[in-house]
């Protein structure tokens, strides 16, 4: 227990993606005690109710929803800060009654840290990506200056921040420069992880309790070995490279195969399903990677995460984002393949899972990196420092 029960707030947006990472957290905080409000679109109810916090309705406009996401950058950041701008006056009528002694926000909530700011209150970013290290703005937010639209974004990004209160009013400050943060992912997925200000930043590794997910998966009888497929909760309507899955991997002998579609595919799209092979919408990730012997992902950090920390090998097929800067990282270190999705055929698919299975190193690789990511603390840790910040 903490030397007092505290009132802490999370602000975060309704991706699951986004959500999932930090509920153990959350969790652990109200199991000690706190009372934890948590401020999402309702939405997500579901998912936070599970952790005991009490929902803070925050509707929100990102379009996580329908997926319906532009592919310009600038088009994207420019839906985060109109989100921001809507939700702070949610968060001021919750919150300026009812303040929190210790603020945390996901790395898309921008208005929660405008709040903290203005009321003077500790915030700290739970980030479930890469966080900016020392030469950030020169290798990657300069060149996103550069980007058609980028002027006007920043320029009402600057507008905004001068008159909702924030006291971080410099835009690549307060949108890629946390004053404090944990970093919810393996240092090993870290770009420059050399270079990233410990004094704001520290590394806790993926926060994932497999105490949530107990029994929810039992490993088929019989099976010798079990695979994984999935491309997690948002760019999952791919029915052609998952038909290549089912010939690929569906008559391997001793292989049991679960496939998770996600609910924008119709599993009649599909055709015959081997018998070796189970097909559902969702499933209990953590808990099948657990007892699972190789892993197809769409390498976002969320499944990243979770395959370094249950130290399977991975094929990574990246769908759009970050995804294919983690699937290069994945393969520097040392325990994927990636595999584009137009590459993506049954004879590639196969050929990759019996090289990673069958190199001893790629097993060496993937035993270390589980012990490093659980070294990290995880969710004790986390909800340690967090008590620590405490005023």
């Amino acid at each position: 227990m903490s030397r007092r029960r505290a009132h802490i707030a999370m602000a975060g947006i309704p991706a699951v993606s986004h959500v999932l990472p930090s509920l153990e957290i959350i969790r652990e905080l109200v199991a000690r005690g706190h009372r934890v409000t948590y401020a999402n679109d309702p939405a997500v109810a579901d998912l936070i109710a599970g952790t005991g916090a009490e929902l803070v309705p925050c509707s929100s406009v990102l379009p996580v929803a329908d997926n319906d996401w532009p592919d310009d950058p600038i088009g994207a950041m420019g839906l985060f800060l109109d989100d921001a701008v809507q939700a702070l006056p949610q968060l001021r009528a919750a919150y300026d009654r009812d303040p929190a002694d210790l603020y945390l926000y996901d790395i898309g909530a921008y208005a929660a840290r405008a709040l903290a700011e203005a009321q003077g209150r500790p915030i700290v970013q739970l980030s479930p990506t890469i966080v900016a290290w020392d030469g950030y703005d020169r290798d990657v937010a300069a060149h996103q200056r550069q980007l058609p639209g980028a002027d006007a974004y920043r320029a009402r990004f600057a507008r905004w921040l001068a008159g909702c209160g924030a006291s971080t009013t410099e835009v690549d400050a307060f949108s890629g420069h946390p004053t404090r943060a944990l970093a919810l992912i393996p240092r090993a997925m870290q770009p420059h992880a050399d270079q990233v200000d410990t004094g704001r930043v520290t590394f806790v590794g993926p926060c994932f309790d497999l105490a949530s997910e107990a029994g929810a998966w039992v490993r088929p009888a019989g099976a010798e070995k079990v695979l994984l497929i999935s491309l997690g909760s948002a760019y999952t309507r791919q029915p052609e490279f998952y038909r290549q899955c089912l010939a690929a991997f569906g008559d391997l002998p001793g292989w049991s195969v679960v496939l998770q579609i996600g609910r924008y595919t119709d599993r009649r799209e599909l055709g015959v399903i081997p018998s070796s092979v189970a097909v559902h919408s969702w499933v209990p990730q953590r808990a099948i990677l657990e007892q699972a012997d190789a892993f197809v992902t769409h390498a976002g950090m969320g499944g990243c995460c979770e395959g370094l920390l249950a130290g399977v090998p991975m094929i990574a097929v990246p769908q759009a984002a970050d995804q294919f800067m983690n699937a290069d990282r994945l393969v520097e270190l040392g325990v994927a393949r990636r595999v584009d999705t137009a590459q993506a055929t049954a004879d590639v698919l196969r050929a990759a899972l019996r090289e990673l299975v069958g190199d001893a190193r790629v097993a060496r690789r993937s035993a270390l990196l589980r012990a490093e990511a659980q070294a990290e603390g995880g969710t004790r840790r986390a909800a340690d420092l967090l008590e620590g910040m405490l005023p």
